[in-house]
């Protein structure tokens, strides 16, 4: 049987790179025996390895160093390709750049986006796709707009510092610095729904994978509710973009909230949580409308053209579990791969799978192969994940490609 065959993986948190997934697939294949053509793609769904993913698809990395979260220069890159740029927030602002035992919940800023903006937009940028996720801060976006040329200052009339713990003291902010980006298109590549405040908000949900303490939390919901107070109130409230993004973002198949109207405050728009509120800020400040971020991924790889002609695609991620299910990387290839005609199969590649039979077919995920079922130990499946991929792709290429 003819074809060639799409890999297209997200990350394995912690142990290998989607491009290191891909290779290790393609590698399985070929020792169990298939000698066709392999197209690899790797993919990510808005966060870590969104930059990597556009590079993959044919864009151009461009470094510079910004702000990282601890106020420090950072090395970060995001991708362009001819007026399009690709900017991964946690290239800025990630947890990862931070010590596990350093994390900053409290001041982490995501000042360095904003950098990288100016940036993309100075290199001719007219749409900027902002990939969020894995951040390490919760201050609202503030840090970005603050990058932009705005002032955030106390009743004394003293700059605030960074972070979202400050952001409880904002008295004034000031928006006559701000550059004209209003012949920028932002997308927000996101697979979250979240609103920016409340028990499903930024500061509740995420805070504490941020390292946010029992007390922090409270701090940084105080922060950011006086931030979209008066965030709010100087950009026009729900008029506006943050209007138009609102309208549009409760009618994204697959987002949550669709009960949102265009009168909406920014603040409760889906996704205005995403990456520590940095949706809400994209949302009222640029206008950002939101994408689910694999679905952004794969029209800038042009994936349908990928899969003219293939005969499978094998895509995965780390864990594929509930969360899976809501618009991560997997599900978005599985459902293009399905819209394709005709339909290609897809099977997936994890370290664990915790989804069922059904569940995964309901994805359009045929079946999956984890690295668990070779190695239940989970800290030698880490160590060990490369090979381990290679052994799952053989069984792949002896049940599929036969």
């Amino acid at each position: 049987m003819g074809g060639h065959i799409v890999v297209a993986p997200d990350k394995f948190k912690g142990s290998l790179s989607a491009a290191e997934v891909a290779a290790r697939v393609a590698a399985g294949l070929a020792r169990g025996g298939f000698a066709g053509e392999i197209v690899s793609q790797p993919v990510a769904d808005g966060g870590d390895g969104t930059v990597a993913a556009a590079v993959s698809a044919g864009f151009r990395p461009v470094e510079l160093r910004v702000h990282g979260p601890a106020g420090t220069q950072v090395t970060a890159a995001y991708a362009l390709r001819g007026d399009v740029a690709v900017i991964e927030a946690a290239q800025a602002c990630g947890l990862t750049l931070l010590p596990r035992d350093s994390l900053a919940p409290l001041t982490a800023t995501s000042r360095g986006v904003g950098e990288l903006i100016l940036a993309a937009r100075r290199a001719g940028a007219t749409r900027i796709v902002l990939g969020v996720g894995g951040v390490a801060t919760t201050d609202g976006g503030a840090g970005l707009v603050q990058a932009l040329g705005a002032r955030l200052t106390d009743v004394c009339g003293r700059e605030l510092p960074p972070g979202g713990a400050a952001l409880g003291r904002l008295d004034s902010l000031d928006l006559t610095g701000l550059p004209d980006l209003s012949g920028v298109e932002f997308l927000l590549a996101s697979d979250v729904d979240n609103p920016l405040l409340g028990p499903f908000g930024a500061a509740a949900v995420y805070g504490p994978q941020k390292g946010a303490s029992p007390h922090d939390v409270p701090l940084l919901e105080a922060g950011l509710r006086r931030w979209a107070d008066i965030a709010e109130a100087v950009a026009g409230g729900p008029a506006g973009a943050a209007a138009v993004y609102a309208a549009e973002a409760a009618s994204t198949a697959g987002l949550a909230g669709s009960a949102v109207t265009a009168r909406s405050p920014a603040r409760d728009v889906p996704g205005a949580g995403a990456a520590g509120g940095l949706g809400f800020a994209a949302a009222l400040f640029l206008g950002a409308r939101m994408r689910p971020g694999i679905e952004l991924l794969l029209e800038l790889a042009s994936f349908g053209s990928l899969l003219d002609g293939a005969r499978l695609v094998i895509t995965g991620e780390g864990s594929l579990d509930a969360q899976t299910l809501h618009g991560k990387a997997p599900v978005g290839v599985a459902r293009a791969a399905a819209a394709h005609d005709p339909a290609i199969p897809v099977v997936a590649v994890a370290g664990r799978c915790t989804l069922t039979a059904d569940e995964l077919h309901a994805a359009g995920i045929a079946a999956c192969y984890a690295l668990a079922d070779l190695e239940p130990d989970l800290s030698r499946s880490i160590a060990q994940a490369g090979p381990l991929v290679e052994r799952l792709a053989e069984r792949i290429a002896a049940d599929w490609l036969r």
